[in-house]
């Protein structure tokens, strides 16, 4: 029961909060706010819109591809169609259950491509870990090009200069301290963590051992280089966020990356989160809530089309080569 309650929890959480904060986001703001940001969203450049949407079906071309990389290792090659209708499946999936979705994809690829579910999961589990580590990166990068502004947001706040080294020093600190109780402990939340990290390294390592480890390096590359370039094209759907160089917008970017993983494919809380991003570089708020939900809708509309469409075409264009899971 208590296992059935916590799944249930994970699922209905998610979008419980993600209705609120479309709710409070919409109560907050006034009506001629809300009519503007109607007004920008529906008269939106679709060429800006659809470029968006272009952009982000060559990440999953591109995921696809590397995904045999990961798989011809351990002897398998699926086909590279059917990589693509079972990662936009996947997607889609997210949007409902998080995580289903990987599960889902691990199924479908033992279902019609014979590869153990153990397997193509682990190859599933060693793609997150990439992309955990390039999201690091791009935040690096974004903290590193903006370190003024973001100083004087720090500082507006309530913090000056030492006080923003002394946390830095003290998150260290901690840091060091966490990984010394986890390596001592044996509770089952620290052996949960210590395995997490494990798997962590060993799913970076594993790139190294590949035949074709550059190929799968350029598409890592690419694909993050997609996401970007989706989210930038949409600058030019609203005429106050045109002006905003790389730098700014990828604080925009980790801002709603983070969200995405807060509730169902970013629902409610990735316009919100974008909008303040870009407010620090003088965005208002009707613009930058705007920007977020033309990007946001965009996105969604092409997961919910393209992995509806996966979920019919995956079946019928394998009816000869199931296998049983």
């Amino acid at each position: 029961m208590k296992a059935a309650t916590k799944k249930t929890l994970k699922t209905v959480l998610p979008i419980a909060l993600g209705v609120f904060l479309i709710g409070y986001s919409y109560f907050i703001t006034s009506p001629e706010d809300r009519a503007q940001i109607f007004k920008y969203i529906g008269e939106a450049d679709l060429f800006w819109v659809l470029l968006s949407v272009g952009i982000g079906i060559l990440s999953h071309f591109s995921r696809a591809i590397r995904w045999n990389y990961l798989l011809e290792p351990l002897g398998y090659k699926p086909k590279l169609r059917n990589n693509l209708l079972m990662i936009l499946m996947a997607y889609f999936a997210n949007l409902g259950i998080p995580r289903s979705g990987e599960v889902l994809r691990a199924t479908a690829l033992a279902t019609y491509e014979g590869v153990p579910f153990q397997k193509g999961f682990g190859t599933i589990v060693t793609e997150r870990v990439i992309d955990v580590i390039m999201l690091l990166l791009i935040i690096l990068g974004a903290l590193l090009s903006q370190t003024a502004i973001i100083a004087m947001y720090i500082s507006e706040s309530g913090f000056g200069l030492g006080g923003t080294i002394l946390v830095a020093l003290a998150g260290v600190g901690g840091l060091f301290v966490m990984l010394a109780i986890l390596r001592r402990s044996s509770h089952p939340l620290a052996l949960k963590i210590r395995g997490f990290l494990k798997g962590l390294l060993e799913g970076v390592l594993s790139i190294f051992h590949m035949r074709q480890k550059w190929a799968f390096l350029g598409h890592t590359l690419l694909i993050w280089a997609c996401y970007i370039g989706m989210f930038w094209v949409i600058k030019y759907t609203v005429p106050e966020t045109i002006s905003l160089n790389l730098g700014q917008l990828l604080v925009g970017f980790v801002a709603g990356a983070l969200a995405m993983s807060a509730t169902n494919g970013g629902i409610g809380l990735y316009p919100i989160a974008v909008s303040q991003a870009l407010a620090l570089f003088g965005i208002s708020s009707v613009s930058g809530d705007s920007f977020g939900w033309i990007m946001w809708i965009a996105q969604t509309l092409m997961v919910v089309f393209f992995g509806a469409i996966s979920f019919l075409l995956l079946p019928l264009w394998n009816r000869d080569n199931q296998n049983p899971v």
